[in-house]
């Protein structure tokens, strides 16, 4: 393979803030950073490369939160609870099933609004299409992000970093080791939502489950691509559909060539998904697409590697851990990496297998969320530390308020103490996330 050649570029950059905290994406967990940093009175700046707050939630169209509790207890206590008690008052009629083990429909626009709310109120300084393209770092502590924006490039001096990119960007940046896709170094597809009216959701009742139609539709040449996994259309509205559709497979949500591949694909794939829809289904023969995802639903990239590597045994002990920052019950939900019949029964197993009854959960250890190798970074939401099958079920939103919650307030933690976020009396923490609400029956 050549080297592509390089180019040496020297210039000053202006430093726009000088901040206690800064925090690297504004979806779940990097809005409840912020939220939890600046309520404790800490000075905080967020970058959040989009136009809006909330990430897959809101841009990307996804079309319900998952799994806020265990069935018994809310876990996503605080900053989470937050977040579902708005939108249940703000929605005049919200789509859910049970929302402690349960899929809560979101109403993007109102949740981006409730976002806005929530971090104009806390008194973080925030700015949209704002990118983190670098950081300054040596000997384990960064001292600069670089972020580029309308205005420039610029740089952000801050005292303590939350990287909240799902990616991990800032951390491996900085110099984290991390992890990446199973053994073979595959990743779970990505899928661009969509949303969806002209659906009749009361003929839709009871229509049968996927399984009876997909091998069909693909024999009947609908479908380019045989895929058997369909998490399928949920009703956000009383005729529209949320849709969590069209599988983008081999997508890398750290490279940009990937991702402008998979999203031509995903708009693509739009009109085999409408004709098996209005084909196959009652109640869906005139439903006509609204909007795609501005953002590709990306589930899976960087995991970066903590002092604690949360695992499999964890969730198959329900592991109480002594640092614990909050509690989890969503199952293993390890998306196939390939659309192949052996591949999706695998998941199909093991989504039945690796999932709790009522009442039982995993705890999230306060280490997972502390780099290994770095000072003065904490990690917040998809990124944090767990292997692949921790990782397939802690990334989802309602566990990515939990983490970001707990980041944000360790974080303000340290400042006040004006110590590293790893020596921070992890009893304190808890103390002051239980304060605001958190799930943490096992804290002392």
């Amino acid at each position: 393979m050549n080297t592509p050649p390089t180019l040496q570029i020297q210039f000053d950059l202006p430093v726009k803030y000088d901040v206690e905290i800064f925090i690297a994406g504004g979806g779940p967990s990097g809005v409840a950073a912020a939220v939890t940093a600046a309520r404790m009175g800490r000075k905080v700046f967020l970058a959040e490369g989009h136009s809006c707050f909330g990430g897959m939630g809101t841009a990307g169209l996804v079309p319900v939160f998952l799994y806020f509790g265990d069935g018994v207890n809310f876990l996503a206590g605080g900053v989470g609870q937050e977040v579902y008690q708005l939108l249940k008052q703000r929605t005049p009629r919200l789509y859910l099933d049970e929302p402690l083990a349960g899929t809560v429909g979101v109403d993007a626009e109102i949740l981006k609004r409730i976002y806005d709310d929530m971090m104009t109120g806390c008194g973080a300084a925030f700015s949209f299409q704002t990118h983190l393209i670098g950081v300054q770092a040596a000997n384990g502590r960064v001292q600069y992000a670089i972020c580029a924006a309308k205005s420039g490039l610029f740089a952000v001096k801050a005292d303590l970093f939350i990287d909240a990119t799902g990616d991990g960007d800032l951390a491996a940046w900085a110099g984290a080791s991390f992890e990446k896709g199973d053994l073979n170094h595959d990743l779970m597809p990505g899928s661009l939502c969509s949303l969806w009216a002209d659906i009749d959701w009361e003929k839709g009742r009871d229509n049968p489950s996927h399984e009876h139609y997909l091998e069909q539709a693909y024999a009947e040449g609908v479908f380019s691509v045989l895929d058997r996994h369909l998490p399928g259309i949920y009703q956000v509205g009383e005729h529209l559909g949320g849709g969590n559709l069209v599988h983008t497979f081999g997508v890398d949500g750290t490279d940009e060539v990937s991702l402008t591949q998979a999203l031509l694909g995903g708009r693509k794939g739009m009109e085999e998904y409408q004709m098996y829809y209005r084909t196959y289904y009652q109640g869906f023969d005139k439903m006509t697409l609204v909007a795609t995802g501005s953002l590709l639903g990306i589930r899976e990239t960087r995991r970066i590697l903590g002092d604690y590597v949360l695992c499999l045994d964890d969730f198959k002990n329900c592991s109480v851990f002594e640092d614990e920052i909050g509690r989890f019950a969503y199952p293993v939900d390890v998306h196939e990496a390939r659309p192949d019949a052996e591949s999706h029964q695998q998941f199909a197993e093991e989504f039945k297998r690796l999932r709790y009854p009522p009442g039982k959960s995993y705890g999230i250890p306060f280490r997972t969320l502390t780099p290994r190798g770095l000072d003065n970074v904490l990690a917040a939401g998809r990124c944090i530390s767990a292997d692949r099958y921790i990782q397939g079920s802690v990334r989802v939103s309602s566990g990515c308020f939990i983490t970001g919650q707990a980041a944000g307030a360790a974080a303000a933690l340290a400042c006040e103490t004006k110590l590293w976020p790893r020596q921070v009396d992890v009893q304190e923490l808890q103390r002051r996330l239980k304060g605001i609400g958190a799930f943490l029956p096992n804290a002392r």
